[in-house]
């Protein structure tokens, strides 16, 4: 019995190891991306001179997301770091949120759901191409007029 066990943990060991030895890809949301200004679903005249998302990793596997965007005439450089998990962080320098939660259902998907006061603000889902070269924002929030608004944004990957 003793070698039958030690036959089937050395067995078993012999493929975990190959296994453990592989680390997984990294997400191909990882990096800087650039939004079409072109695409803007807003008037020319309102749209910013630039919106750029960077997806970082930082220690003990958690992500940090940088949002800077530059207009005619403001900035705004909005940060968090966090666990992608579902665990409520603090955002900092947002106008519209306070705090956030993300998940990564799938290695290219992120979804984030912002709140600002204790009330919700939007539910983001960005999802890149399987050919890692753009990425979709889908956003949804309650508009001015009480009712629901879907908004999608195109990104380019910068870096």
């Amino acid at each position: 019995m003793k070698v039958l066990f030690a036959i089937l943990l050395a067995a078993g060991l012999g493929h975990a190891a190959p296994a453990l030895a592989q680390q997984a890809a990294p997400s191909p949301l990882l990096g800087s991306w650039a939004v079409d200004l072109e695409r803007l679903p807003m008037p020319p005249e309102a749209r910013p001179k630039s919106v750029t998302i960077t997806y970082s990793e930082v220690a003990g596997g958690r992500w940090q997301t940088r949002v800077d965007i530059i207009g005619k005439d403001y900035e705004n450089h909005t940060a968090g770091t966090y666990t992608p998990d579902g665990t409520p962080y603090v955002v900092e320098g947002s106008p519209e949120a306070d705090i956030a939660a993300v998940k990564l259902p799938a290695p290219n998907v992120l979804v984030m759901v912002l709140g600002k006061g204790g009330v919700p603000a939007s539910t983001r889902i960005y999802t890149v191409a399987p050919d890692g070269k753009t990425m979709i924002e889908t956003a949804g929030y309650i508009g001015a007029d009480g009712k629901p608004v879907m908004r999608t944004n195109y990104f380019n990957r910068v870096r």
